[in-house]
């Protein structure tokens, strides 16, 4: 076998999507979201390794446009459907996709490349920092009460069916991506995504539903949500599953999880993925009885190392010299000078000294603002060459809002 990653031709995408579902276990996907993934797929950003007819790996990379510090939003390529078929693992298949993909980026001009990974520990070596994470949690409403502000009665709440309410939707998550580092802009035919419905994806609860907010005449907030009942000896004891929510302003937000905590016949709501900074924590009476989790998010890889930390600005004004290694992307390797504050950023090749020494790993996770670069630091992934010059950037390479990547890919 010639390990060769070759792009994908549209009539081979069945095959190659059937070598993906097997390297995920096998399971069938359900026929709504399979065509759905089929027509997202970007064919030639795609790429396959083939043992003579068989498929024996799997890799893609969306076009996508990432928020960052300051609000800019910036290519990257979202790189999904990985996988090794279980006969040829440990021969090089996978390193030769993310050799072949990580160069072909480069060529796009893209200076990002994000990924969900469904196992943390496989990226790293390609040069990928964990820069999100995401809470779950899972709210006792039965004994947490919900205190929200002066005006919230001010907002209307209408429900509507959720194929309806799309437009509306899309609106505000649209005004909402350049307020919050990690969010994508959704490029046509990711509207669908939110509304994959099917019947086997919905563990025992409803459809998805739909509640809208509204001020002023105009929408200000969504949630889509499904329910699932349940009872015991007690009474109804369901579960509101909360699946996405977006809101432009305070009282929209607080009035629709005030309807997600009121809803008849339940006693928890379930949230699968929401900042970690997301403010109904400071809207409950007793965050310990929140079932509060973290889990991994989004990791980043910095395809070009000057054109990505230029893209974002800085918090504190920042001027910095950076000894990158990079053993993947050599011509990332080397010293970088990084000037910037709140209005913008310059990063160019120097030989000047080094202040600070890490790999584009590490400057993978700390470029959208979520982990320090001090705690990486005291993990000893990041040296201090000037005295200073720690404190200096870690402040600067912060977020006001927590990064977060809103939904998988």
């Amino acid at each position: 076998m010639t390990i060769e990653p070759r792009v994908l031709a549209p009539a081979q995408w069945n095959v190659w999507y059937e070598q993906l579902e097997r390297a995920f276990g096998g399971v069938a996907e359900a026929p709504e979201a399979r065509a759905l993934w089929e027509a997202l797929t970007e064919h030639e950003r795609s790429l396959g390794v083939w043992d003579g007819e068989q498929c024996v790996g799997t890799a893609g990379a969306f076009s996508f446009r990432l928020s960052v510090p300051g609000g800019a939003v910036v290519p990257a390529a979202g790189v999904t459907m990985v996988s090794v078929a279980p006969t040829h693992r440990r021969r090089g298949v996978l390193t030769s996709m993310m050799r072949r993909q990580l160069d072909d980026v480069r060529a796009w001009g893209e200076p990002l490349a994000v990924l969900t990974a469904s196992e943390p520990d496989i990226y790293g070596r390609f040069g990928y920092g964990l820069a999100t994470r995401r809470m779950r949690a899972d709210i006792d409403t039965a004994r947490v009460r919900l205190s929200v502000p002066e005006g919230t009665d001010g907002v209307r709440l209408r429900l509507a069916r959720p194929e309806d309410a799309a437009a509306a939707c899309e609106a505000v998550y649209a005004r909402s991506v350049p307020l919050r580092p990690g969010m994508t802009e959704r490029r046509p035919g990711w509207e669908r995504l939110p509304l994959l419905d099917p019947p086997s994806d919905r563990g025992g609860a409803s459809p998805l539903q739909c509640v809208l907010a509204e001020r002023d005449g105009g929408v200000t907030g969504y949630v889509l949500y499904r329910v699932r009942p349940e009872w015991n000896a007690a009474g109804a004891d369901g579960t509101v599953v909360m699946e996405h929510l977006g809101a432009l302003d305070p009282l929209s937000y607080a009035a629709l999880w005030r309807y997600l905590f009121e809803i008849d016949l339940t006693s928890t709501v379930s949230v699968g993925s929401r900042p970690v900074d997301d403010a109904w924590q400071h809207l409950v009476s007793d965050v310990r009885r929140c079932g509060i989790t973290l889990q991994d998010g989004m990791f980043v890889r910095l395809v070009d190392v000057g054109a990505a930390l230029e893209a974002r600005t800085y918090q504190a004004p920042v001027d910095v010299v950076l000894e990158v290694a990079d053993g993947f992307c050599p011509w990332n390797a080397g010293r970088w000078r990084l000037t910037g504050d709140g209005r913008g950023a310059r990063c160019v090749r120097t030989d000047e000294a080094a202040d600070l020494a890490l790999s584009v790993r590490e400057l993978g996770t700390a470029y959208l603002g979520g982990f320090s670069l001090v705690s990486l630091a005291q993990a000893g992934r990041v040296r201090e060459l000037r005295e200073g010059a720690l404190a200096e950037a870690s402040l600067a390479f912060g977020s006001a809002v927590a990064p977060w990547l809103p939904h998988g890919f």
